[in-house]
Protein backbone atom coordinates (compact mmCIF):
# COMPACT_ATOMS: atom_id res chain seq x y z
CA UNK A 1 0.00 0.00 0.00
CA UNK A 2 1.24 3.32 -0.77
CA UNK A 3 1.23 6.04 1.77
CA UNK A 4 0.63 8.70 -0.78
CA UNK A 5 -2.00 11.21 -0.02
CA UNK A 6 -4.65 11.33 -2.61
CA UNK A 7 -5.42 14.79 -3.92
CA UNK A 8 -9.01 16.01 -3.69
CA UNK A 9 -11.06 15.61 -6.79
CA UNK A 10 -11.93 18.89 -8.47
CA UNK A 11 -15.31 18.81 -10.22
CA UNK A 12 -15.22 19.90 -13.77
CA UNK A 13 -18.28 21.37 -15.40
CA UNK A 14 -18.70 21.36 -19.05
CA UNK A 15 -19.26 24.71 -20.68
CA UNK A 16 -22.93 23.88 -21.35
CA UNK A 17 -23.54 22.86 -17.70
CA UNK A 18 -21.89 26.05 -16.43
CA UNK A 19 -24.09 28.13 -18.75
CA UNK A 20 -27.24 26.38 -17.45
CA UNK A 21 -26.20 26.98 -13.81
CA UNK A 22 -25.57 30.68 -14.43
CA UNK A 23 -28.91 31.03 -16.26
CA UNK A 24 -30.82 29.80 -13.17
CA UNK A 25 -29.09 32.34 -10.92
CA UNK A 26 -29.68 35.17 -13.39
CA UNK A 27 -33.35 34.13 -13.71
CA UNK A 28 -33.83 34.21 -9.94
CA UNK A 29 -32.26 37.66 -9.63
CA UNK A 30 -34.44 38.99 -12.46
CA UNK A 31 -37.60 37.53 -10.84
CA UNK A 32 -36.66 39.14 -7.50
CA UNK A 33 -36.14 42.55 -9.15
CA UNK A 34 -39.52 42.32 -10.95
CA UNK A 35 -41.29 41.32 -7.67
CA UNK A 36 -39.77 44.24 -5.76
CA UNK A 37 -40.71 46.66 -8.55
CA UNK A 38 -44.30 45.35 -8.49
CA UNK A 39 -44.66 45.70 -4.70
CA UNK A 40 -42.90 49.06 -4.34
CA UNK A 41 -45.79 51.26 -5.63
CA UNK A 42 -48.25 49.55 -3.29
CA UNK A 43 -46.01 50.16 -0.29
CA UNK A 44 -45.37 53.79 -1.24
CA UNK A 45 -49.08 54.53 -1.78
CA UNK A 46 -50.08 53.11 1.63
CA UNK A 47 -48.04 55.24 3.98
CA UNK A 48 -49.01 55.22 7.66
CA UNK A 49 -50.61 58.36 9.11
CA UNK A 50 -48.08 60.66 10.72
CA UNK A 51 -50.24 61.85 13.61
CA UNK A 52 -52.88 60.65 15.99
CA UNK A 53 -56.08 59.66 14.25
CA UNK A 54 -59.10 61.31 15.84
CA UNK A 55 -62.73 60.45 15.39
CA UNK A 56 -65.36 63.14 15.48
CA UNK A 57 -67.44 63.11 18.65
CA UNK A 58 -70.76 61.27 18.43
CA UNK A 59 -73.87 63.46 18.28
CA UNK A 60 -75.64 61.98 21.31
CA UNK A 61 -78.68 64.26 21.02
CA UNK A 62 -79.35 63.37 17.37
CA UNK A 63 -78.92 59.63 17.93
CA UNK A 64 -81.13 59.78 21.05
CA UNK A 65 -83.84 61.56 19.06
CA UNK A 66 -83.71 58.80 16.42
CA UNK A 67 -83.76 56.03 19.05
CA UNK A 68 -86.69 57.44 21.09
CA UNK A 69 -89.54 56.01 18.95
CA UNK A 70 -88.04 52.53 19.06
CA UNK A 71 -86.99 52.70 22.72
CA UNK A 72 -90.39 53.49 24.18
CA UNK A 73 -88.71 55.84 26.67
CA UNK A 74 -86.67 59.02 26.51
CA UNK A 75 -83.01 58.09 25.94
CA UNK A 76 -80.78 60.30 28.07
CA UNK A 77 -78.82 62.88 26.07
CA UNK A 78 -76.97 64.80 28.77
CA UNK A 79 -75.13 68.06 28.18
CA UNK A 80 -71.74 67.50 29.81
CA UNK A 81 -69.17 70.09 30.84
CA UNK A 82 -66.24 70.93 28.58
CA UNK A 83 -63.65 68.18 28.33
CA UNK A 84 -66.09 65.27 27.96
CA UNK A 85 -66.15 63.76 24.47
CA UNK A 86 -68.78 61.26 23.30
CA UNK A 87 -67.15 58.23 21.65
CA UNK A 88 -70.38 56.51 20.64
CA UNK A 89 -74.15 56.63 21.04
CA UNK A 90 -76.32 53.73 19.91
CA UNK A 91 -79.57 51.88 20.41
CA UNK A 92 -79.12 48.15 21.06
CA UNK A 93 -82.14 45.96 20.31
CA UNK A 94 -82.94 43.12 22.69
CA UNK A 95 -80.48 40.27 22.41
CA UNK A 96 -80.51 36.86 24.06
CA UNK A 97 -80.97 38.57 27.44
CA UNK A 98 -84.21 40.19 26.25
CA UNK A 99 -83.08 43.69 27.26
CA UNK A 100 -83.04 46.46 24.65
CA UNK A 101 -80.99 49.44 25.82
CA UNK A 102 -79.57 52.88 25.05
CA UNK A 103 -75.76 52.97 25.22
CA UNK A 104 -73.42 56.01 25.25
CA UNK A 105 -69.71 56.30 26.08
CA UNK A 106 -67.56 59.33 26.90
CA UNK A 107 -63.89 60.07 27.40
CA UNK A 108 -63.53 62.34 30.45
CA UNK A 109 -61.28 65.37 30.99
CA UNK A 110 -58.91 63.07 32.96
CA UNK A 111 -58.75 60.72 29.92
CA UNK A 112 -60.84 58.07 31.65
CA UNK A 113 -64.02 56.42 30.39
CA UNK A 114 -67.67 56.56 31.49
CA UNK A 115 -70.51 54.65 29.86
CA UNK A 116 -74.25 55.09 30.22
CA UNK A 117 -76.61 52.17 29.70
CA UNK A 118 -80.33 52.88 30.05
CA UNK A 119 -83.29 50.51 29.72
CA UNK A 120 -86.94 50.15 30.64
CA UNK A 121 -86.69 46.37 30.92
CA UNK A 122 -83.79 45.58 33.28
CA UNK A 123 -83.64 42.20 34.96
CA UNK A 124 -81.27 40.93 37.67
CA UNK A 125 -79.16 38.84 35.28
CA UNK A 126 -78.74 41.70 32.82
CA UNK A 127 -77.85 44.11 35.63
CA UNK A 128 -75.24 41.72 37.04
CA UNK A 129 -73.63 41.54 33.60
CA UNK A 130 -73.64 45.33 33.21
CA UNK A 131 -71.86 45.86 36.57
CA UNK A 132 -69.39 43.07 35.68
CA UNK A 133 -70.54 41.01 38.67
CA UNK A 134 -69.11 43.53 41.14
CA UNK A 135 -70.61 43.49 44.64
CA UNK A 136 -72.74 46.26 46.08
CA UNK A 137 -70.43 48.40 48.22
CA UNK A 138 -72.68 51.30 49.18
CA UNK A 139 -74.84 54.13 47.89
CA UNK A 140 -74.15 57.56 46.44
CA UNK A 141 -76.57 60.45 46.19
CA UNK A 142 -76.27 62.68 43.13
CA UNK A 143 -78.74 65.50 42.34
CA UNK A 144 -81.22 64.05 44.82
CA UNK A 145 -81.14 60.51 43.36
CA UNK A 146 -79.78 57.58 45.36
CA UNK A 147 -77.50 55.40 43.25
CA UNK A 148 -76.39 51.90 44.28
CA UNK A 149 -72.60 51.61 44.03
CA UNK A 150 -71.10 48.41 42.61
CA UNK A 151 -67.35 48.30 42.99
CA UNK A 152 -64.55 45.76 42.97
CA UNK A 153 -61.06 47.21 43.46
CA UNK A 154 -59.02 47.16 40.28
CA UNK A 155 -62.06 47.10 37.98
CA UNK A 156 -64.66 49.58 36.83
CA UNK A 157 -67.15 50.95 39.30
CA UNK A 158 -70.84 51.33 38.50
CA UNK A 159 -73.65 53.56 39.75
CA UNK A 160 -77.19 52.21 39.25
CA UNK A 161 -80.50 54.00 39.85
CA UNK A 162 -84.09 54.25 38.65
CA UNK A 163 -84.47 57.58 36.82
CA UNK A 164 -87.44 58.66 34.71
CA UNK A 165 -89.02 55.18 34.77
CA UNK A 166 -85.82 53.56 33.47
CA UNK A 167 -82.80 51.80 34.94
CA UNK A 168 -79.64 53.85 34.46
CA UNK A 169 -76.21 52.21 34.78
CA UNK A 170 -73.13 54.46 34.74
CA UNK A 171 -69.85 52.53 34.65
CA UNK A 172 -66.23 53.26 34.00
CA UNK A 173 -62.70 53.85 35.09
CA UNK A 174 -63.35 57.52 35.93
CA UNK A 175 -63.15 58.83 39.47
CA UNK A 176 -66.25 59.66 41.50
CA UNK A 177 -66.08 63.36 40.62
CA UNK A 178 -66.38 62.57 36.90
CA UNK A 179 -68.98 59.82 37.44
CA UNK A 180 -71.01 62.25 39.56
CA UNK A 181 -70.81 64.91 36.81
CA UNK A 182 -72.18 62.45 34.25
CA UNK A 183 -74.85 61.23 36.70
CA UNK A 184 -76.03 64.78 37.41
CA UNK A 185 -76.18 65.58 33.68
CA UNK A 186 -78.14 62.35 32.97
CA UNK A 187 -80.63 63.15 35.74
CA UNK A 188 -80.99 66.71 34.43
CA UNK A 189 -81.62 65.51 30.87
CA UNK A 190 -84.33 63.08 32.01
CA UNK A 191 -86.07 65.62 34.24
CA UNK A 192 -86.28 68.43 31.68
Amino acid sequence: MSSEMSSPVKPVLSQAAAKRANASVIGMVMALVVSVLAILPVVLLNVAPKGEVTRPAADVTAVARNAAPVAGFEPAAPELPAGYSANYARWNPAGADGVAHWDVGWTTPQQQFVSLVQTASANPTWLLTEVKQAPVTGTRTVAGVDFTLYDRPGTEKSLVAEVGGTTVVLSGSAGFDELDAVAAAVIGSLRS
